[in-house]
Formats: structure tokens, sequence, C-alpha cells
């Protein structure tokens, strides 16, 4: 064990050490606001900057009126439709809207001209201002007012409040489970890749150098291959600290800094505004957005998320890491290792696609189960899941088989690591690998 620890320690420290680490580190939860920030100020720059577009409408039902806005103004005339097309030849209108004689049960034969290829939304926008006239034209031929159809829409809002079987009420919110779940999973993802790729490139760089050698003569394959693993994970949690305290600071600075306020902090502020401070801490008004928003917080299970978010961030990344220092040892360039990372990616490209495609939309469902409990994509699909709650018993048997499913990656990888980081000259086959695995110590 002292051995294992030495090597921990190692590697831990020469990454931590390392100026690209602390770069990393300190440089990405300032990386991605800025680049949102840059993102919507192009976006507004570019649309103040932007000339009002003048488009040309040839209405021949006398029905459709187009209302101008900041960008888009609506010109309508009796020309022509060859005169049309000439007007934005001419460059004189950005674009052409014809609208012949049409069936308003059948409309064909609408046609937009323009120089350029319009964007999805314009157009979007269009057909929307098109099919609601066309709809209004409808119920009054068939002696419907419209407006007492726009009179009689209601909205209707849900509340949706899961009861567990002690019949605990908790108010949740879909969107916010959503959410969760989606950041959750990607990050997970994102770092068994990125940490396990790391343990790969250690291992065909050190056997590459002959370093191996020396190592291996005081200390047994199978300790270097765990301690490089713990160690590397251990770097991938505190980097993973660093940004959550970083832009937690980040966040409470410029909001102070700017005089506004975390949606918490304006929730609650809100909420106790008409209510002494005895009565808010008892009970909320249920019809108040402000309470909604507060039950929708409190109902959150933040302790059990963030304990399965560790737990499978370390399992997922144990289960894969194994693998990905199997793969490195077997191989003694980048290039040749690229023929076994298929197989061993497949599992995580099915869970990331499953995420979103079941997962996410219905996390109850059988393969929503599966891909949550099946080792190779629990780590993903789990934490999809365990936001909108999910049973213990589902919880711990993930759990258990995630732990089982390390133990088996770790045995298959120990059999390849031991043979393969000595082996130089040879180019491994999954023939060789199976032997390798099939042979006794």
């Amino acid at each position: 064990m002292d051995k294992i620890w030495l090597v921990i320690k190692r590697e831990y420290l020469a990454r931590v050490k390392k100026k690209s680490f602390l770069l990393a580190t300190l440089l990405t939860p300032l990386i991605f606001p800025a680049l949102m920030g840059v993102i919507v100020w192009l976006a507004v720059e570019e649309r103040g900057s932007q000339a009002l577009r003048i488009i040309e409408v040839v209405d021949e039902n006398d029905l459709f009126f187009l209302e101008s806005s900041e960008q888009y103004a609506f010109s309508f005339s009796d020309a022509t439709l060859e005169e049309g097309k000439k007007l934005v030849q001419d460059g004189d209108r950005y674009g052409f809207l014809y609208i012949p004689k049409i069936d308003l049960t059948d409309p064909q034969g609408v046609v937009y001209y323009g120089e350029d290829n319009p964007n999805m939304n314009f157009i979007m926008r269009l057909e929307n201002r098109l099919r609601k006239k066309i709809e209004e034209q409808r119920l009054l031929q068939s002696g419907i007012d419209p407006k007492i159809i726009s009179e009689i829409r209601t909205d209707i809002s849900i509340r949706s409040i899961r009861l567990d079987d002690e019949g605990t009420e908790s108010v949740s919110n879909a969107a916010v489970n959503y959410g969760i779940g989606f950041v959750a999973g990607i990050l997970i993802y994102m770092f068994i890749f990125i940490y396990g790729n790391q343990i790969m490139q250690g291992v065909i760089e050190e056997k590459s150098n002959r370093i191996i050698e020396i190592l291996v003569s005081s200390i047994k394959p199978f300790q270097l291959m765990m301690g490089k693993i713990i160690g590397v994970a251990g770097v991938g949690l505190t980097q993973f600290l660093i940004w959550i305290i970083l832009i937690g600071g980040l966040t409470t600075l410029v909001t102070g800094y700017l005089g506004m306020q975390l949606p918490q902090e304006q929730a609650m502020e809100l909420a106790a505004q008409d209510m002494p401070t005895e009565e808010f801490s008892e009970a909320v008004p249920v019809n108040s957005d402000v309470a909604e928003i507060l039950q929708v917080i409190n109902g959150i299970d933040f302790f059990t998320i963030t304990l399965s978010f560790v737990f499978y961030f370390l399992g997922g990344y144990l289960l894969y890491g194994a693998l990905f220092a199997a793969i490195g040892s077997a191989v003694d360039a980048p290039s040749e290792a690229q023929q076994f990372m298929f197989p061993v990616t497949i599992p995580l490209l099915v869970a990331y696609m499953g995420l979103f495609v079941f997962v996410l939309n219905d996390p109850n469902s059988t393969t929503s189960f599966w891909l949550s409990i099946i080792p190779l994509s629990s780590p993903i699909g789990m934490m999809g899941r365990v936001s909108y709650g999910v049973p213990w018993y589902e919880l711990l048997l993930s759990m258990g088989l995630l732990v089982l499913g390390f133990l088996a990656t770790t045995w298959i990888a120990a059999k390849i690591y031991r043979i393969g980081i000595l082996m130089h000259g040879t180019k491994p086959s999954y023939k060789l690998l199976w032997k390798w695995i099939k042979s006794s110590e």
C-alpha cells in the first residue's frame, strides 16, 4: 500500500505542478463566461448595426398584413412578379414576398425571393403570420368571430408534486431536473474522456521512454497501474473543486459589483417582504411565483445529487481509467491505440446519446433504467435520473454493480498491464490481448 501511495503522490504532484494544469484550472472558469459575453456583445452589436431590410410584398388576395419590426420593414404594392424580382436584383429591396390567389383550405404557391438565403427564424416567422391570418379568415367564413376564440383561450399551469413512500410531498420542476441531469451527465462524460486519455498518454510515454522498466524493478505492475489511476483521479477532483469555488466566488463578486442579487436571494427577499420572519419560515402562499421557486429549490435533494455525482464521477473514471491504462500498456504509440479505443468508447457514446434520447425525456422508462444500472453506462445514465428522484434500491443496485464493474475491469486491465507494459516492438491484437488475459500469474 505504501508503494501505491508513493505512485499516487508522484502522479498527483507531477500534474498539479505543471503550468498547463494551473492555467487550465484558473482560466477555464474565466474563458467560458468571457466567450459567452463576447458572443452576446457581438449579437447585440450586429443587431444594432444592421440596416433596415425592406421586403416588397405583393398580395393578390388583399388579405394579409405583415407588421414591420426593427429589422424588417414590409412594403405592399401591386407590382408584377417580374417587377418584384427586378427590385431584388437591382438591390432596391432586400427580398420579395409573392402571395398569389390561394385557396384558404389549401394555401399553396407563396414564394419568397431574395439575393441571400433567408434564415430559418425569418421564414418561420413569415409562415406563422400567414397561417394565423388564414385561420382567422376561415373562422370568419364559418361564421365564428376570431376574437371569441382569442378570448376563450386560457393558459393553465400544472404544479408537479412528488410523493415519496412515506407520503411526503415535494414540489418539482421538470425543467430544473432536466438541467441538473444534463449538466451532471455531460460533466462526467467529459471528465472520463479527458482524464482517461491522460492515463493512457502517460503510460505510453513512460513505456516508450523505457522509464517503466526502472519502475517495475521496485514496484509491481498492478501497484503502478492503481497508483496512476488514483493519482490522476485526485487531479480531476482537485480541478473540479477549484472550478466550483472560483465560479461561485466570481459569480458573487460580479453580481455584488453590479448591484445584482442571485435568484435565490431575490426570491427570499420578495417572499419575505409582506410576511414576518416567523411566518415566512413556516409557510409561503402556494399561488405565488416566488413561493413556487422556493418550493422547487427546497424540493431538490442536493445532498443525494452531490454524493451521487462524486460517487459516479469516481466510479466511472476508475472503471474506464483501468481500461485506458491497459490500452496504453499494450501499445508503443498513440496511433496504435485507436483500434482498441473504439470498443471502449462505444458504451460511453451509447450512454451519452441515451442521456438525451431516453433518460432526460423519460427517466422512468425501461431503457433509462438499464442505462442507469449497467456499469459501463450507469455513471452518465444514473446522473440523468437522480435529479428526478430514484428509488433507493435502484440507486444502491446501480452503485453496487458499478463497484463490481470497476473490480472486473481492474482485474482485466491488470492482466494486460502486467505483460504489455514490458513488451516492445510487438504489434498488439485482440487475440494477443485475450492471450494475456487468460495467462496465469
